[in-house]
């Protein structure tokens, strides 16, 4: 008799701790997914893209969903022509207050969670790095148009966009053509009305980026559709 007790009480555990283990495991599944993050000298490597528009008031996305004004519309050319290379920190296009200047006190008011500024008759881009509160360590203002030496330095071209631009195959996601450092927040320049009109995305509302969106490690590995067609058929001969 003690013994049949005994494994009805073992199986009864059995059951009690399958249990609790299956509702732990469902209730760990209605949750977010989780991006993990790398520990670097400007922050969490990768956090989740959705942060730069939900870590300080929680309207972020209202205003990434905001209809775009036609008449205030950014372009890429304008994007990339406020750079010394495609991925250096933008110059600053206006004016400044004061020379040491911190973000919390002049850069943010305007470029932490985006909007329209009538003074510069545009809307503010958002910064994808809001805790670096030190702006002027990186982006300097522009003072002249010209250098003071003549030189021989050829702009480097900027990442194609478009379709078939930066796919690995035809209908694929495009991958990310750029260095993801101080750029982990993609919705800072791919949505929203301040977002250059070439590469808004229509789907803001998906907060994990790359889990579609692959980052192009090595130029080496890109390659056209055709190439990759004929690699995965077995047809390719070096």
């Amino acid at each position: 008799m003690k013994k049949r007790l005994g494994i009805i009480s073992f199986f009864v555990i059995i059951f009690i701790a399958f249990i609790i283990t299956w509702n732990y495991s469902y209730q760990e599944g209605l949750e977010e997914a989780d991006i993990p993050t790398i520990d670097t000298p400007t922050g969490n490597f990768i956090p989740s893209e959705s942060n730069v528009f939900k870590r300080f008031d929680n309207k972020g996305m209202d205003y990434s969903n905001m209809p775009i004004d036609q008449n205030h519309q950014r372009t890429l050319e304008s994007y990339y022509d406020n750079r010394a290379y495609p991925g250096a920190p933008p110059s600053i296009p206006h004016p400044v207050a004061k020379d040491r200047s911190l973000g919390g006190n002049t850069c943010l008011q305007c470029h932490q969670n985006g909007g329209f500024v009538e003074k510069f008759n545009a809307y503010a881009p958002v910064t994808p790095h809001p805790e670096m509160i030190n702006c002027r360590q990186c982006h300097v203002a522009i003072n002249s148009n010209n250098t003071f030496k003549e030189f021989a330095f050829a702009k480097v071209q900027p990442p194609k966009v478009g379709v078939g631009a930066n796919n690995a195959m035809p209908g694929s996601p495009p991958m990310t053509p750029h260095q993801l450092q101080m750029r982990e927040n993609c919705i800072s320049c791919h949505s929203g009305p301040s977002a250059p009109k070439e590469i808004r995305v229509s789907h803001p509302e998906r907060i994990n980026c790359r889990q579609c969106h692959l980052p192009i490690k090595n130029e080496k590995l890109q390659m056209d559709a055709s190439t990759f067609l004929r690699q995965f058929n077995g047809s390719y001969e070096e």
